[in-house]
């Protein structure tokens, strides 16, 4: 796996390098530290996935992101950051990063980074815990034209509220047994791989 470094600082995006060359299997092409040169590295470079910071001087992680899927929308990237707050978490959603994981959790950067280049979404667990509050107040998505009934749209949204199956069987009236046949159902239908991108989903389409 290819992957270019960015974080603005260098001590950190060294310790990386490190850190991730010796896990065997991933090549850092390079290293950088804002996002002008993100952009710059990734143009020459295009590397697997995007490893990138968020606050940078001169041009941020999101800046930096917005103008690199501007120009290469099938770009892989992946945003780690000490900073859990909402504004960004839904500005990489909407932006359409693969993944927003947290410094702290240190051992979920490779497994996230692995998961990120076979096609699959990553959000930490602080991240997926915020998603409920996250969509509060948010504009119902029209899934019509995807395929997806009502009850099916009913599900999704209680999904990407976080209630379990059970909870969702109680608030629809439904079996247990019903509610995850219709959750098999939707991933097939939308073509995700579980709850969490199923969330995610929902939440980047209001």
């Amino acid at each position: 796996m290819r992957v270019l470094i960015i974080d603005d600082d260098p001590i950190v995006a060294e310790s990386l390098r490190t850190i991730l060359q010796s896990g065997g299997g991933i090549d850092v092409l390079d290293v950088g530290h804002d996002g002008e040169t993100a952009v710059r590295l990734y143009r020459s470079l295009r590397p697997d996935v995007l490893l990138m910071d968020i606050r940078m001087e001169t041009m941020t992680g999101i800046e930096a992101a917005t103008t690199i899927l501007g120009e290469f929308p099938d770009a892989k990237i992946l945003f780690l950051t000490t900073f859990c707050h909402d504004e960004y978490i839904m500005q990489a959603l909407r932006l359409g990063a693969k993944g927003y994981i947290l410094k702290q959790d240190f051992e979920s950067i490779l497994p996230a980074l692995k998961a990120v280049q076979a096609g699959q979404s990553v959000f930490g667990d602080a991240i997926v815990a915020k998603m409920p509050e996250l969509m509060k107040g948010e504009e119902k998505p029209k899934l019509k034209g995807l395929g997806i009934s009502e009850r099916e749209e009913s599900i999704i949204a209680l999904v990407a509220q976080g209630l379990s199956n059970k909870e969702i069987a109680e608030t629809l009236y439904l079996g247990e047994g019903t509610v995850r046949n219709y959750i098999s159902v939707i991933l097939d239908k939308l073509e995700l791989r579980d709850r969490t991108q199923l969330a995610v989903f929902y939440l980047v389409r209001t």
